[in-house]
């Protein structure tokens, strides 16, 4: 099953790079499709990991990931049918915000019963600090830095400091968890890696949505790249459960 899990790995990247082709040319039903099979591909990834990680550990974090992963191929469906459907993108665009966040507080959850709670009050006061330190960093950007990134959130200002404080909160949380561990856990440190490149991945994908001149094929291109990258490596942390 380890096997199936970087074979679902190398299927991921072709896709990825026939949806980038796709993508720069037109916002087609097409590029939608490649990107459903990239997307796909982590959820084969994530899959075939658990079962190979499966017999005599806990296997809850591994369940919480899978779920997650499940709504990031939702949000990677709906946030393209956006530009496939450009008279509806106020629906797509919400949908993302939303189903992503689910993403990454399902995977929270799971880090919690099952890796950070049995660790002690240290782990729960520190992971705790670091949610809330992300959750504001989250607040204060779209209150205090619009004008300076050169942003218009508009509409989207409410739901882009929602997300935005559960998204900078992932790499705090797993990367404190990482250096508490002194990174002896592949599972935390996939995931931290993973939360870095999704992180980098969504400040591109910001000046696309609300910058301007910003959704060039290079912007198209190196946020497609570092987030499916960051989804890969978040579905191979299962693999070390």
């Amino acid at each position: 099953m380890k096997v199936l899990s970087f074979i679902f790995l190398g299927l991921g990247f072709i896709f990825l790079v026939l949806f980038c082709k796709e993508r720069v040319k037109a916002c087609s039903p097409l590029a939608v499709i490649y990107k459903s099979l990239a997307s796909a591909s982590f959820m084969g990834i994530a899959v075939s990991a658990l079962f190979a990680s499966i017999a005599g550990t806990d296997n809850t974090l591994g369940f919480f990931v899978i779920f997650g992963l499940l709504f990031g191929l939702f949000g990677d469906i709906w946030l393209d049918l956006k530009w496939v459907y450009p008279n509806d993108n106020k629906i797509w665009t919400f949908a993302g915000f939303y189903v992503f966040a689910v993403q990454h507080v399902l995977i929270t959850i799971g880090l919690f019963i099952n890796f950070i709670i049995p660790r002690g009050n240290n782990f729960i006061l520190i992971s705790a600090i670091m949610i809330i330190v992300g959750v504001a960093a989250g607040i204060l950007n779209v209150l205090f830095l619009e004008k300076p990134m050169k942003l218009k959130y508009g509409e989207y200002k409410k739901v882009s400091g929602f997300y935005g404080g559960i998204l900078i909160s992932m790499p705090l949380l797993t990367g404190a968890l990482a250096i508490m561990t002194n990174f002896h856990y592949a599972t935390i440190d996939f995931m931290f890696f993973g939360e870095v490149f999704f992180l980098i991945s969504d400040l591109i994908l910001s000046g696309t949505y609300f910058g301007e001149g910003k959704n060039r094929p290079v912007d198209v291109i190196t946020n497609h790249a570092t987030y499916y990258i960051g989804q890969f490596l978040i579905a191979l942390a299962v693999l070390f459960i």
